[in-house]
């Protein structure tokens, strides 16, 4: 498996990666009579694509000899003033999931980020999985997402440049909230 950036003609590998991963999550929905649709992640890496908080070099697949079989971003968000990045979706196709390759690709993308003095990253995610990564819940640094709803998932990373006055409202990037 190799992990790097995504290219032009990955996309229609990434929509499957996302439509078989979060679709998955949504099956009991649809075998309740509401018919399947098409994960909303997978229109939210088309919107982030086509923003400014779009950052083609953290924009990251995992590739064996099958073709894309994963794929992560992370996008500018802000806590208050400063810039920092919010990551997702991160998704693997069904078959490979707790295999090993959605944790390489959140190494390559936390060490890319790092790589890039970038000093912070936010989420919204499993509680049980995303603290293996370093991350943890964003109010232990004062940092609060602007939807409180969100309150209890939301977890920050902190990385090597990170600077302790970094507090205050974390925001994503506009299409996050059209999902």
């Amino acid at each position: 498996m190799v992990i790097r950036r995504e290219r032009a003609g990955d996309i229609a590998a990434i929509d499957a990666v996302h439509r078989g991963a979060f679709a998955q999550s949504r099956l009991a929905v649809a075998a309740g009579g509401g018919g399947a649709s098409e994960p909303p992640e997978v229109g939210l890496v088309h919107a982030l694509r086509a923003d400014d908080s779009w950052i083609p070099t953290l924009s990251l697949v995992a590739e064996d000899h099958e073709g894309v079989i994963g794929h992560v971003c992370l996008t500018r968000a802000v806590v208050g003033p400063f810039p920092v990045l919010a990551l997702g979706p991160l998704g693997v196709v069904p078959d490979r999931q707790r295999h090993g390759v959605g944790a390489a690709l959140m190494y390559s993308a936390l060490g890319a980020a790092d790589a890039l003095d970038q000093q912070l990253v936010g989420l919204l995610g499993s509680l049980e999985y995303y603290p293996r990564f370093g991350f943890l819940p964003g109010a232990r640094l004062g940092i609060r997402p602007d939807e409180p709803s969100w309150a209890g998932h939301f977890q920050v990373r902190p990385l090597s440049s990170y600077q302790s006055d970094i507090t205050g409202e974390f925001r994503y990037a506009a299409p996050f909230y059209a999902i």
